[in-house]
């Protein structure tokens, strides 16, 4: 039983039970949304295509190759990959992973796949799911292709019915959290020796983003990603961070 309805923070709200204990906000009407599958909606830059070892590892591989350091591995618990042979073995292995779901990131221009991002940590019964494994090659950085793929791959989770969304990287890896604050979530605080990857110690920096949120970054991100928003020489006229600014109370 519960009675005694209050508010609490943004458009939550708190109940009190009959010991006079503070619960949740009830989610009377929810029901867990179901495992992703093959994502819709194809964007103007970049569409996404569940992974496809035979189709996609080649493009991948290549569009990798492009980037002369090995430095963008650093952070990724595998990698780099000295063979076509051995990242083919390694995206084979990945394909087949009931608990996470990879996705190629497909250039429109091209045709061709330049980067990979997957859901993980998939928890239908939460409502929660994390976006990583995120490889952006050259080919893709710092283009409107890597804003789109993760608008995309946003868009898809909380259509489906998850009301979180989770973004986790080494809180040592400067460029992965400014990106997460660029797209929009919210940092959350560090999971100190949360891991143990290629030998070293990681303290892990959670952000999200939460349902109640979606509906301005939606907004924010379509605007961005208008073709009007990029001028003659494909630089964008508006910073995204600038746009979610403007729509918010």
């Amino acid at each position: 039983m519960e009675t005694n309805s209050r508010s609490d923070h943004g458009n939550n709200i708190a109940t009190e039970n009959q010991y006079g204990q503070t619960l949740g906000t009830p989610l009377t009407d929810w029901t867990p949304p179901p495992f992703p599958q093959e994502i819709a909606e194809q964007g103007n830059y970049c569409r996404l295509e569940i992974l496809n070892p035979k189709k996609h590892t080649f493009d991948l591989y290549t569009a990798n190759t492009e980037d002369i350091s090995p430095a963008s591995w650093t952070y990724l618990p595998y990698g780099p990959f000295e063979s076509l042979k051995d990242y083919s073995t390694w995206l084979a292995a990945q394909s087949k992973l009931n608990d996470q779901q990879f996705y190629a990131i497909m250039d429109n221009r091209t045709n061709k796949a330049v980067g990979l991002a997957a859901y993980l940590r998939i928890a239908p019964n939460a409502g929660s799911i994390e976006v990583g494994h995120l490889k952006f090659s050259p080919l893709m950085q710092r283009t409107p292709v890597s804003t789109e793929a993760m608008y995309l791959m946003m868009k898809h989770a909380f259509q489906l019915g998850y009301r979180r969304y989770e973004w986790k990287c080494n809180t040592l890896n400067t460029p992965s959290k400014e990106a997460a604050l660029r797209l929009g979530f919210q940092f959350e605080g560090i999971f100190r020796q949360a891991q143990i990857v290629k030998g070293h110690n990681r303290d892990t920096a959670w952000f999200s983003v939460i349902d109640q949120e979606w509906p301005v970054l939606s907004t924010a991100f379509e605007q961005w990603l208008s073709p009007f928003n990029f001028d003659t020489e494909g630089n964008q006229v508006e910073r995204l961070a600038d746009i979610r600014a403007s729509l918010l109370p």
